[in-house]
């Protein structure tokens, strides 16, 4: 099975960490099922972007980045 692994941005790693933290320490003790679907759906997120860190071509960033600064020819 072929699959392509998505280049994701650093802020999408820093918004799981600090998601699930958040999770644990404040949603957690108010509500148990809402705190460990939280952590759940951040702790995936995160497992995600370290896939993309691993896996993600680099030659995908420069890509988009090529794409953006090109001009249109009219």
């Amino acid at each position: 099975m072929f699959y392509k692994v998505v280049p994701l941005s650093s802020s999408f790693m820093l918004t799981s960490i600090v998601g699930a933290i958040i999770s644990i320490l404040y949603v957690y003790p108010r509500s148990a099922p809402f705190g460990f679907t939280f952590f759940l759906f951040f702790t995936i997120m995160f497992i995600s972007s370290l896939i993309s860190m691993t896996l993600a071509p680099l030659d995908a960033e420069f890509d988009i980045k090529k794409e953006k600064n090109r001009k249109i020819k009219s």
